[in-house]
């Protein structure tokens, strides 16, 4: 394998206390110390696309555990480590602060960017302009507002495919020795990627409605994607709190736009979507943002929950 193995000078193990690193992956093995591709990714997205793409040749970990909120992530002095012995990391530049940090001072060799493999949009909180989102937007200081895109590309499929290609490329420099997999590969994910946009194309073309409200704005792209408009009870951050005006805003905008469901997530809370829901008399469902795969989520893979993500919006939207 024609890989460099970056190691960790010795003096910085010993002040790190790491000595033999043991940072384990969904095989269990040491990054930087197989014979692999060594990838670290940032979050299950970035995760799962090493994961296809570097296929038998490659042994990717992930930063963020599964069922972690990765908008919050903090690096432990182990993981920078890893960093360090990596071949490669593949990280979503304005989404985790600590990763780009960390990245940023690290000395690997192969640093891969998705965010600047295809183009990030600014989608706000949601699809419409509406009187008072102004304030709304004020005391919700989120990710986007302070970087001006949404790094939410993975939930576009065409996107994610763009993504996808880009760090077939990278894998496929870095790694010369099993650059033909790696190719071989990649224009496999991104035919079953054209595959999905082409069921979501199709499964939401007819609806009753084209307005949908989400706990958090994740789904710009989706929604732009395919001709909806997401309204969003917080902004970017799932953590923000939505104003007493965004929320009675909500409401009136339910009856005005035929809406049914309020959709919340499985790794933030879902108190406010329910309130709500009760408070419009609302249902409410999951749609998932895909940050990470946890025993809640509904499939086990990108695919599988892409697929439920695409059902329970064709049942909120009245698909016809």
């Amino acid at each position: 394998m024609n890989v460099r193995r970056r190691l960790i000078p010795a003096a910085l193990a010993s002040a790190l206390g790491l000595g033999a690193l043991t940072a384990c992956s969904s095989d269990s093995a040491a990054t930087g110390n197989t014979d692999k591709f060594d990838v670290v990714a940032s979050f299950y997205p970035m995760a799962f696309l090493a994961e296809q793409i570097g296929g038998a040749h490659a042994n990717v970990t992930s930063l963020t555990e599964p069922g972690q909120e990765p908008h919050d992530l903090e690096l432990s002095t182990q993981q920078r480590a890893q960093l360090e012995e990596a071949d490669a990391a593949l990280y979503l530049k304005g989404l985790q602060p600590a990763v780009d940090e960390a990245v940023g001072q690290t000395g690997i060799e192969t640093k891969i960017d998705a965010a600047g493999l295809t183009h990030l949009e600014d989608h706000g909180t949601g699809g419409h302009t509406h009187e008072g989102e102004e304030g709304h937007s004020e005391e919700n200081h989120s990710e986007e507002e302070e970087h001006g895109r949404d790094p939410h590309v993975w939930l576009d499929p065409v996107k994610y495919a763009e993504i996808a290609q880009g760090v077939g490329k990278a894998f496929e420099k870095a790694d010369p020795d099993h650059a033909a997999d790696y190719k071989k590969n990649t224009e496999a994910l991104v035919t079953k990627l054209k595959g999905l946009d082409g069921d979501f194309e199709n499964g939401l073309k007819n609806t009753k409605s084209k307005v949908f409200f989400t706990n958090h704005a994740a789904f710009g792209y989706l929604a732009e994607r395919y001709g909806l408009t997401q309204e969003a009870i917080s902004g970017v951050d799932p953590d923000s709190e939505p104003s007493g005006a965004r929320v009675r805003e909500l409401q009136q905008e339910a009856k005005a736009d035929g809406v049914t469901t309020v959709f919340y997530e499985t790794l933030v809370s879902d108190k406010t979507a329910k309130t709500l829901a009760r408070d419009a008399n609302l249902k409410t469902d999951v749609l998932d943002p895909l940050e990470g795969i946890t025993d809640k989520s509904r499939g086990d893979d990108y695919f599988q929950v892409m697929e439920a993500n695409l059902k329970a919006l064709q049942k909120a939207l009245g698909a016809k």
